[in-house]
């Protein structure tokens, strides 16, 4: 059976390149997808990571594969996640441990 891949941006994580996530050097993503404006990225975050503060200007979601990351005063672990709103403020994201996860966000 043959399967149609119009409107599918299907990705082999072996095939990707790292780049560099954020404004810090100790945080690197693959971007895995996009569909519709939104990205999908894995992102691998090193002991004391810390993310910029900003506002959504989109909904942001993010799902803990390893580690843990502490965010908006909460500690998230292996296997948690969250989804902002758009409009919410992002002042508190820090990985003291390092952590990998799933980033879902439009630009």
């Amino acid at each position: 059976m043959e399967h149609s891949l119009d409107g599918w941006d299907i990705a082999k994580l072996d095939d990707l390149e790292w780049m560099p996530w954020g404004s810090h050097d100790n945080a690197k993503a693959k971007p895995l997808a996009t569909a519709d404006g939104f990205n999908v990225a894995l992102v691998v975050a090193e002991p004391g990571y810390a993310g910029d503060p900003h506002v959504h200007g989109f909904p942001e979601f993010l799902y803990v594969l390893d580690g843990s990351v502490r965010t908006e005063g909460q500690t998230l672990e292996k296997g948690d996640g969250y989804a902002a709103s758009t409009g919410s403020r992002h002042t508190d994201f820090v990985t003291e441990s390092g952590a990998t996860y799933l980033s879902i966000f439009k630009l």
